[in-house]
């Protein structure tokens, strides 16, 4: 793999903008809720979840192919250097969509393998949305939503970063599903960022046998 940006792109001005902010918040209430002791985080970014899960006590690494965004381990969602079941929970938040479709099921399988017990997992969704809140006393705000009205669905057009994104012509939501359950990944919930719909998020168990290396097979 090659870095589709420089490290400037990840500027505060030109990169977290407040919708993205919220994303971080989503990421880390996901992360918090499995209760892991270890956590591995594939792709840097611009280094905001590993720096906000310390302050919560998390033990984040990271791994990226970009020296120069200084991740803790230097290598590729393709070849991990990690023995099976090294983390409790391997996230991949915005990742996934920069490498090409047809690679998918090779770059999870690798995830899948290092993981002990999650995996979470966000990409863009490309399904327009208008949403909707409202608040309502001693139950809080109540989020929904109405599809826009669109005249077939949209064909990806590579930007020079995103291969492909969901609910685009060829990449559904069900068939991103499917290749999951196809690797013995449970869905446990699945949902778009209420503020920032363009994001959604998927929390998978491994619900398949993962053989660590002292262990003994018969």
């Amino acid at each position: 793999m090659k870095k589709q940006v420089n490290k400037d792109h990840y500027s505060f001005s030109n990169y977290l903008s407040k919708q993205r902010w919220i994303s971080y918040w989503h990421q880390l209430d996901e992360i918090i809720k499995l209760q892991p002791d270890t956590v591995l985080e594939i792709g840097v970014g611009a280094g905001v979840f590993k720096n906000i899960a310390g302050i919560f006590d998390i033990n984040v690494e990271t791994v990226d192919i970009d020296p120069d965004l200084k991740p803790d381990h230097v290598a590729s969602v393709f070849e991990l250097p990690f023995k099976n079941n090294s983390y409790d929970v391997v996230a991949a938040f915005q990742v996934l969509e920069h490498i090409s479709y047809e690679n998918l099921e090779k770059a999870v399988g690798e995830i899948k393998r290092v993981a002990k017990r999650y995996i979470v997992i966000s990409l863009p969704d490309a399904k327009p949305r208008w949403h909707y809140s409202f608040y309502i006393p001693k139950f809080g705000v109540k989020n929904f939503y109405i599809n826009r009205p669109t005249f077939g669905i949209v064909k990806h057009i590579f930007d020079g970063e995103h291969y492909w994104e969901i609910n685009k012509k060829g990449y559904s939501l069900k068939s991103f599903l499917k290749l999951m359950h196809k690797l013995g990944l449970e869905l446990i919930t699945t949902y778009r960022v209420p503020e920032f719909t363009y994001h959604r998020f998927f929390v998978l168990r491994i619900n398949k046998l993962n053989i660590s290396d002292d262990c003994d097979v018969k």
